[in-house]
């Protein structure tokens, strides 16, 4: 029987051409904000795409939750860059965003992953009630990462226009709100992956002391 090419799994694929859509966007943000968020926002709906693809053909992968979990926050920090050139008042707290969820997330991640879960995404049902909401529901999770995106994508859009219209304003108003959310949720991550490591540590330590005595 052939090896299986883990590379180019359909969701993987999805995956790569999430990473080309990102790459054109960060490419036109300096000069085109319309195509650029088109961009950018068809890549991270992609990003729903690929979960139903590996569930469907039976193609998760540690490789591709690597994938996809990098190239939402490498997408995220990117555009928080470009907000930190067009509002430098408000660098500061695009600083603290981009370490928070970076952080978090790669924690997390790692966390998991050393639990023996094969996503970010895969989390122990016992844990945080908020976290068990966030990853268990599609719906919830959907509506918080589209809302914290669109925030950003809006701040970037709004710049470019003199008078924004009324529905825009109201619209980032909704979004400030999730992305506030969505920052909380983030430092739950962080809390919790921090907690996981030090059991893990724990178990360690306890593990060499029995094998020594």
């Amino acid at each position: 029987m052939a090896e299986e090419n883990i590379f180019l799994f359909v969701p993987n694929l999805i995956g790569y051409a999430r990473i080309v859509l990102a790459l054109v966007s960060f490419y036109l943000m300096p000069c085109c904000p319309g195509p650029a968020v088109f961009c950018y926002l068809l890549s991270a709906l992609l990003d729903a795409f690929d979960g139903h693809a590996a569930r469907a053909l039976n193609q998760g992968t540690k490789f591709g939750a690597m994938l996809d979990m990098l190239t939402d926050r490498c997408a995220t920090m990117c555009l928080l860059v470009n907000l930190a050139l067009l509002y430098p008042s408000y660098t500061f707290l695009f600083q603290l965003s981009m370490c928070l969820d970076m952080a978090s997330h790669w924690l997390h991640l790692h966390s998991s992953m050393m639990k023996g879960a094969t996503s970010h995404k895969t989390i122990d049902l016992s844990g945080n009630p908020i976290l068990r909401l966030y990853y268990t529901s599609r719906p919830v999770l959907f509506f918080m990462c589209m809302g914290n995106e669109l925030f950003f994508c809006l701040l970037y859009v709004i710049y470019y226009i003199e008078e924004p219209q009324v529905w825009l304003q109201w619209l980032l108003g909704v979004c400030s709100v999730v992305c506030v959310l969505k920052s909380g949720i983030s430092l739950l991550h962080l809390i919790t992956a921090s907690r996981n490591m030090a059991a893990i540590d724990v178990a360690d330590r306890e593990g060499e002391r029995s094998k020594a005595q």
